[in-house]
Order: C-alpha cells, then sequence, then structure tokens
C-alpha cells in the first residue's frame, strides 16, 4: 500500500507560480508511475501530467505543456509539480497518484486526498 500526501497548493494571482509537492510513503513508491490530475468545480478529473519511475520520461496534457514541469525524487519519495504563469483555469483541486501510467485516472492505484489550488485574476 503506497500513501500519497499533497502539499503547496494556495493562492495565487494569475501569472504566479506554485510548486506542488506530493510525499509517498509505503513499500514500491519508486515502482510507480506518478501522475498529477487535476479536477476544478463542476468539471470532471482531468490528466495533468505524469513522470515515469526513474523519471526519466515525462508526459504532459496540452494545457500543462511548458507552463508546467514534473520532478521527482526517489530518494525522497517525493514528486513535485512545478506550476508557471498561472491562469484563473488552473483553479482545481489537484491529486497526485501512483499506478501503471497513462492519461486515465483508472490506471492509477493510490490517490492523495487534493491539494486547492486557486489562481486568482
Amino acid at each position: 500500500q503506497v500513501q500519497l500526501v499533497e502539499s503547496g497548493g494556495g493562492l495565487v494571482q494569475a501569472g504566479g507560480s506554485l510548486r506542488l509537492s506530493c510525499a509517498g510513503s509505503g513499500p514500491l513508491f519508486e515502482s510507480y508511475t506518478v501522475s498529477w490530475f487535476r479536477q476544478a468545480p463542476g468539471k470532471e478529473r482531468e490528466f495533468v501530467g505524469a513522470i515515469s519511475r526513474l523519471g526519466l520520461s515525462t508526459d504532459y496534457a496540452d494545457s500543462a505543456k511548458v507552463r508546467f514541469t514534473i520532478s521527482r525524487d526517489n530518494a525522497e519519495r517525493s514528486v513535485y509539480l512545478q506550476m508557471n504563469s498561472l491562469k484563473p483555469e488552473d483553479t482545481a483541486v489537484y491529486f497526485c497518484a501512483a499506478g501503471a501510467g497513462g492519461r486515465h485516472d483508472s490506471e492509477y492505484y493510490f490517490w492523495g486526498q487534493g491539494t486547492q489550488v486557486t489562481v486568482s485574476s
């Protein structure tokens, strides 16, 4: 069983930056692809980006390309989401998830509780 805890969310003005962290615990954290998803009010949860087990490859949704960067430190059992040039439409609860990989939430076995990101205009 892997436990995930997100942190780093908050309120930021448009154009600002935030760095989200996902702290993992439990065995084999480094064995899973870790992804970030987000869910805005009234909308379905959507894929943001993913990082492979060893951090050698990443994948981003079109909305996150260029502005967002995912990194991981398996020694620290942590995955990070650096978000720059934030827009009001980035407002959502952000979740990290560990699993087999891909862009569909059904491919992920373990989820954090989420952290709120609010971008004001």
